[in-house]
């Protein structure tokens, strides 16, 4: 294994990582200062990226920097639910065993976020991930859920987190009334071509390695080509990359190891 090569305390591109150390890309500066403005405008917020820019990853760094004492984040990647198993999967969140009729589960959940808000001086935030497979219905409630004395104030975020087909979906007539709520939104595009080689060096850094840079500049070049700075492509790249090298006992990285390595983990 390279990280024993290397002398490595672990695999640098692995997806297990402390919230501190994640990398502040531009996609991650940029996110979090709109979520940071969130707090303050409360609301809806849509966030956008295809599968593997690191959207749940900087959501999570967001929730862990929150004040417990102000924010309580209520996090749900089941997407695909009906409208009722929808209502009882927040209600739950909220700890609460959801009652059995829908006018019953829509005005507890609304009595819930009120509490939390109004009396509790805590702010709830839902984060829909997976958001695109939201059903129509699931989207027109949720407008309804969160209308609050009379459309007037916004005791709550929701975070609604998804590809590119989200945003496709409330752009459709049907879902006109909820897209004209949505007070904030971003569209991660991934690590910049000049943000590959800090980022694989950052990493290289948490792990120890005393070489930080192992990559050629043609090999960062290759690896951004290849993966178009998504974050899960770089890293499986960038590890596959390591593993070859080692096979072959060389303590540098250069393009013909990321084109054999990017040849090794295709599908």
């Amino acid at each position: 294994m390279f990280t024993q090569y290397l002398s490595l305390k672990f695999n640098p591109f692995s997806k297990e990582m402390d919230d501190k150390d994640v990398f502040m890309s531009n996609d991650a500066k940029e996110l979090l200062a709109r979520l940071e403005y969130m707090k303050k405008t409360r609301g809806f917020f849509l966030l956008t990226a295809e599968s593997g820019f690191g959207k749940t990853t900087l959501l999570r760094k967001f929730s862990a920097s929150l004040n417990a004492g102000l924010f309580k984040v209520y996090y749900s990647a089941l997407s695909s639910l009906t409208v009722m198993d929808f209502y009882r999967s927040l209600v739950l969140r909220m700890g609460e065993a959801p009652a059995h009729k829908k006018v019953s589960l829509f005005e507890q959940l609304q009595r819930l976020i009120a509490d939390s808000y109004y009396d509790k001086k805590i702010t709830p935030i839902f984060v829909l991930d997976e958001a695109q497979s939201l059903s129509n219905g699931v989207l027109e409630d949720l407008r309804m859920i969160f209308n609050f004395r009379m459309d007037s104030e916004n005791p709550f975020i929701v975070i609604m987190a998804g590809n590119a087909n989200v945003r496709r979906k409330l752009q459709s007539s049907a879902n006109q009334a909820l897209r004209q709520r949505i007070v904030g939104n971003y569209h991660m595009t991934g690590l910049l071509r000049d943000e590959i080689k800090d980022y694989i060096g950052s990493r290289l850094s948490i792990a120890g390695a005393v070489d930080k840079n192992i990559f050629t500049d043609a090999a960062l070049e290759s690896i951004f080509t290849s993966t178009n700075g998504a974050l899960r492509m770089v890293n499986t790249l960038a590890a596959a990359s390591l593993t070859c090298a080692c096979s072959r006992n060389l303590n540098i990285v250069d393009e013909e190891i990321v084109y054999q390595a990017d040849r090794d983990i295709e599908i």
